[in-house]
């Protein structure tokens, strides 16, 4: 009895302890993200905690010691204008993502965005989203429209500040009810449903929520030739999933934590400039077709996340401009008649 309080004293000091360093970690680390302060192309100053602050996020540990910003940062001070600025993979790809050598990638989102959102204001930048084809209605009624997305337009109003497929819609058809029900890849083209009303958007995502859904993706992939691929080969992919939180939307291979993430997939023509391959996932998970084919070899066509500086280079000397992925079929019940329906892309 003696021992066991003795031990639960020492303990409860150790935890004390514990929080207590924590507590002093916690208001060092805001200290100096107070005292951190960087500049911008306006010629004004702000501190990294106050960046942060302003869009309601705590500055993760290292913000500010990416080499992005620190060579903004010199440039302002110093009365410098930046003309261009890449930031490319080095070394193996880590295990749980597909990283290519000397192939170019954004920033990380958690760390770097909001650092550099506040760091290139007042500067012109280079617009390397871009639309590939126009909306077209494929289907319309009192309850729903369907929509074929292109390549390049965000699904709803998003962070880039361009046109959106909704916004689109309420422009074209003069209605400010239509709800969106599900979502595509702002890269993917395809098939997109659209709700007129709440009756009808609550019983169609009931439905995505409930996988009864059914969906059929085609893609164009790309091979490095060493791995013999069969027109007419069928298997399914298996492989859990998790969200890359320093670089957000991007997600990761995450075989401890991750969530499953299954798709079935048949090989339709294995053509000189790819590999043209139908899908069906039976999960629903966010990036899952580009992110699988990316780790299984074989990425995505024109993918400017996932796809390899190989891919990257052969899409330019083929002239494919956009992501190769398409949602070619959406079957579901009409929320309303409750009749089968399948709608086909464009």
């Amino acid at each position: 009895g003696d021992l066991k309080v003795q031990i639960d004293k020492h303990e409860s000091k150790i935890n004390g302890m514990k929080s207590r360093r924590k507590d002093m970690s916690d208001a060092l680390q805001e200290w100096i993200f107070r005292q951190y302060i960087v500049n911008n192309s306006l010629g004004e100053s702000r501190s990294i905690l106050d960046i942060f602050t302003d869009s309601g996020l705590v500055p993760p540990g290292g913000t500010g010691e990416c080499a992005a910003p620190k060579l903004l940062d010199y440039a302002f001070r110093n009365g410098l204008k930046p003309l261009a600025m890449g930031e490319f993979w080095y070394g193996e790809s880590p295990s749980t993502a597909v990283r290519t050598e000397g192939h170019f990638y954004p920033s990380c989102t958690s760390k770097c965005g909001p650092l550099l959102g506040y760091m290139l204001q007042g500067m012109e930048l280079m617009k390397l989203d871009e639309i590939h084809g126009i909306p077209a209605v494929l289907y319309e009624d009192d309850d729903i429209i369907a929509v074929s997305k292109p390549s390049g337009m965000p699904s709803v109003p998003g962070l880039n500040c361009g046109p959106s497929l909704l916004d689109w819609i309420g422009s074209e058809r003069g209605c400010s009810t239509i709800e969106p029900v599900h979502r595509l890849d702002m890269d993917t083209s395809g098939v997109m449903i659209f709700a007129k009303h709440s009756v009808a958007g609550n019983h169609i995502r009931k439905q995505f929520e409930e996988h009864t859904v059914r969906k059929t993706y085609r893609a164009l992939l790309s091979t490095d030739g060493t791995r013999p691929v069969i027109k007419g080969e069928s298997g399914t992919i298996s492989i859990p999933l998790s969200p890359d939180y320093d670089e957000r939307p991007r997600q990761k291979v995450d075989t401890k934590q991750g969530k499953e993430a299954v798709t079935e997939y048949q090989v339709d023509e294995v053509r000189e400039n790819g590999i043209l391959v139908t899908f069906r996932p039976l999960t629903g998970r966010t990036h899952q077709l580009r992110v699988h084919c990316a780790y299984m070899g074989f990425p995505i066509l024109g993918d400017p996340q996932y796809g390899t500086a190989e891919s990257q280079k052969f899409s330019a000397e083929n002239g494919i401009a956009g992501q190769r992925l398409c949602a070619r079929t959406l079957s579901f019940l009409h929320p309303i008649t409750g009749a089968p329906m399948t709608l086909n892309s464009r």
